[in-house]
């Protein structure tokens, strides 16, 4: 909560954050389905109750000011941040995804993408929520055919990692009407390739940086 805090206070037009399921159903927010590298716990997440993952200290590993920074849930996220920003949530599994699906019809008024590598959990919460943006990843493979799914999925962005973008990419992707989010760029001459090649924007650990050293798109824009 306090890096969405921070992006909040650099200007971040939104924040990305990846979801995974406590062994009592409830969708957190962390990284990894492991505890290990960023929290002073051990094994599964999902092994977890709620109330269990929030005794662990999850900011310790990262700075002792951040000590004592627990595991929100994203009930907690939603709550703090909606209306404040676009809030792009990965999903990496499908009980989770439809978790989020039940939890967000409680914001309707938040700016959620929900995104994902995997391609046929996308086509699934589509099925179950037709009006869901969704936002295709992808890292490695077949771009073209990366690409082609979006386009299926009436996709609202196409989110490629920073070193796998090209301009046939970015050119393919503006003819689907697909807008380009590059990931993770923190460095302002990949930034400023990046913006005149045609993304629409970047996810970065750096946004205020970036932001005061470039102008970029409205999201959205072609």
């Amino acid at each position: 909560m306090a890096a969405f805090s921070e992006a909040v206070a650099c200007g971040a037009d939104g924040i990305e954050l990846d979801i995974h399921l406590s062994s009592d159903g409830v969708p957190v927010v962390i990284h990894d389905d492991t505890l290990d590298r960023t929290t002073d716990g051990r094994g599964a997440v999902g092994a977890e109750t709620l109330q269990q993952l929030q005794r662990l200290d999850a900011g310790g590993w990262f700075g002792a000011d951040f000590s004592g920074e627990t595991i929100p849930a994203l009930d907690s996220v939603l709550e703090s941040f909606s209306g404040r920003l676009r809030l792009n949530l990965e999903i990496k599994e499908l009980r989770a995804g439809m978790a989020v699906l039940e939890l967000i019809r409680r914001y309707p008024s938040a700016d959620i993408v929900v995104s994902s590598f995997d391609y046929s959990l996308l086509h699934r919460l589509r099925c179950a929520d037709p009006g869901l943006p969704v936002a295709v990843l992808y890292e490695s493979g077949n771009w073209r055919f990366a690409v082609r799914v979006a386009r299926e999925l009436s996709a609202c962005a196409f989110h490629p990692a920073a070193e796998r973008v090209n301009r046939p990419m970015i050119a393919a992707c503006r003819r689907a009407g697909l807008p380009v989010f590059v990931w993770t760029v923190d460095h302002v001459r990949v930034a400023r390739s990046l913006v005149r090649a045609g993304a629409a924007g970047l996810f970065t650990n750096d946004p205020g940086g970036l932001k005061a050293a470039l102008r970029f798109p409205a999201p959205g824009a072609q």
